[in-house]
Parts: structure tokens; sequence; C-alpha cells
């Protein structure tokens, strides 16, 4: 069954608990943090002691401070050069004039300056310095991964750092939208995202979904809960009701090394306009873009592709599209200059129209 589920973003809202929590802490010298822990005797490595053991010197609490807004993420160590990877959402609250500090399950804290953040793709990278000693958490194989696949992630919910749950994989490309506070549309993040029944609850976003050899799988972004409603991230603080979704690692490795290498991700694109409030089956390219030009880009993919305003596009790559949301998520769990092949409803004669995809720049 083919469909878009809007869910809350799950970074933690914590008032004044970080300006006491920074205070009480510092930012004192040089950190020095502990290798990945030992498997505890007794604990088979792929077991959840044995994983969390190894995987917790590298995970990290973000509490962020902006003018209006004050969170708590998590986050996970990608390289010895004190890249950080978390959500868009926990870091964007800071904008250009807050302030990010980084706390390491050895309790010591130090500021991060944020490397570069994307809102499409709800990914963030930040970075600290003077640390030493940092463990790189391996990142695994997000294709690989299987409904029932045992699961373990780690995070700070509600603020209590360094809580490790665990669960399987409950189900694959689950579409789904988060985001949009703006208002226009600019600021939704697309994910095609794995769902896993492991405890996520605010203050999770950000943080590593494990395999059974401790390789980072996914990036713990939404929970879909039974009281906001699914778009609201603030909705009572809500908790987790077992469907929680990941950011599958495949897409975020891609985004971060772009981040860090241009400080900007890029996104591929079939550079047409969709009819955002079409509700018929599949997505319906509309009949002009926002600003009033042609609804198909000239000299794009699109048009390269001979897609034409009215199509209706029902299928990438020979999996069923229902709406533009689920096409857009399609699109962006691919690269740029991937080819696809879309199947394109025209004046009620159904055709195959290959593709290759562009790129374009988050604004």
């Amino acid at each position: 069954m083919g469909w878009t589920l809007v869910v809350a973003l799950v970074a933690a809202g914590v008032g004044g608990i970080v300006g006491a929590y920074v205070e009480r802490q510092g930012f004192g010298g040089d950190v020095q943090l502990p290798q990945a822990g030992r498997v505890p005797a007794g604990r088979a490595p792929d077991s959840v002691p044995g994983i969390a053991a190894r995987a917790l010197p590298s995970v990290v609490t973000l509490h962020v401070t902006g003018t209006d807004q004050t969170d708590t993420g998590t986050g996970f160590v990608l390289d010895a050069q004190g890249h950080i990877l978390t959500n868009n959402h926990v870091v964007a609250p800071a904008g250009s004039s807050g302030a990010i500090s980084v706390t390491f399950s050895s309790g010591d804290s130090v500021r991060a300056t944020v490397v570069g953040r994307d809102s499409g793709y709800d990914l963030a990278v930040v970075q600290v310095h003077g640390v030493h000693g940092l463990t790189p958490l391996p990142l695994g194989n997000s294709d690989d991964v299987r409904v029932g696949d045992p699961v373990v992630a780690i995070g700070a919910p509600f603020d209590l750092a360094n809580t490790v749950t665990s669960g399987i994989i409950s189900a694959k490309e689950r579409p789904i939208t988060a985001g949009g506070e703006k208002g226009d549309g600019s600021d939704v993040s697309y994910v095609d995202a794995l769902q896993t029944d492991a405890p996520i609850n605010p203050g999770n976003s950000g943080g590593p979904l494990l395999d059974s050899r401790a390789r980072v799988i996914g990036i713990n972004s939404a929970i879909r809960s039974a009281d906001s409603g699914g778009s609201d991230p603030d909705a009572g603080q809500a908790g987790s009701i077992g469907l929680g979704f990941a950011i599958p690692v495949n897409q975020a490795r891609r985004v971060a090394e772009e981040l860090i290498n241009t400080g900007r991700a890029t996104h591929p694109v079939i550079g047409v306009t969709l009819d955002m409030g079409y509700t018929g089956d599949g997505a319906r390219i509309d009949s002009k873009s926002a600003g009033g030009g042609p609804a198909v880009t000239r000299g794009g993919p699109g048009e390269r592709a001979g897609l034409k305003a009215g199509d209706v596009i029902t299928e990438v790559d020979g999996e069923r599209v229902h709406t533009a949301e689920e096409l857009i998520v399609k699109i962006r769990a691919h690269r740029p200059g991937d080819s696809l092949r879309l199947s394109v409803r025209r004046d009620g004669t159904d055709r195959q129209i290959p593709l290759r995809l562009g790129a374009a720049e988050q604004n």
C-alpha cells in the first residue's frame, strides 16, 4: 500500500534546563574521550549490551539555545576531525546567533559550530575542536536492511542522555514528510524512511539506529504519535507508540559528505512543478510554476525526457506513487545523475519515460 506519513520531529524542548546544565559543567580545556568500550563480560558482541558498550562513547547529546527556543537532540561522531552528524531540526533553533553544546558520554561538554545543514533531508553536520580520542561510529549499508532485523537506538529522550532502546526494523521505504513550520514548504523534509519499533522519543532526533554489528544504518528523526495528530513536533511532547522513523544511512552519508566538503547538499530533481493539491491517484505536473512560468523547466531533466504539464506520474522504476509527496520522496532517495523509469499517464494513455535526474541546491 502506498501512502505518505506526516510525522512529528523528535527534538525535545527543555526550557531553562540547558542554561543551568552548561553553567554547571563548564567548557574547560581539551577533552580526553574514552575509546570504544569493551563488551561486558558474559555478553555477546551482537547483544544489546555489547552494541551499547561499543557505540556509547561515539554518541553525543546536543543542547541548542536560540532566541525563541531551546532544544535537546542527539548526534554521533563521523570522523577524527570532530564532525558530528545530527538532524537539521535539532540545530536549526540556534540560527545565526545561538549556541550549540555537545556533551559526550564521559560527561564532558564542548561548544560546536555548524558546518552545514539541509532542511530537505533534515540533516546537519556540526564540528567540535580540541577534542582528542574521538572514535567514529562505522556506517553500515541501509540497502541491506531487511524487515525483522534487530536494531538498537541510542539518544537522549526528554534530555535523558545515553538512553539505549532496542527493537526491530518493522518496515522499509516509508514515505514520510516532516517539518514545514515556515508555512511555505521550504523547510519540509522528505524521507524514504526505515520504520522501527525501538522506542524513540523527543530528544532522540539525530541519534544512530544501529544494526547487530554496531554499525549505523539510520538516523532517528521522527515519530508517529497518538496524541500529536502527526505534524506538530511540539504537541504535548508526545511519546513513542512504536512507530519511529530513521533516515537511511546511505542517503545520510552522501548528504554529510557534501555538507562537510562544500557546506551545502544537492538535491536530485526532475525539473517540474507538481500540483500539491491534486487529489487523484499519482503525482500530476502543474499547469505553471509558482512564479507563473512553465511547470516543466526549460532545458531541465523533465523537458529533455518529454514530460508535459498535466502529465500524471504513477510509478518510479515500477513502484507505485500515489501522491506528489511520495514522488518527491522517491526522487530524494536517489542521487543526482541517476536514471529513472517513470510511468506517465497522458490523455488516458500510459507510457514509459526514461529520465536522468538533475541537481539543485537547497535554498
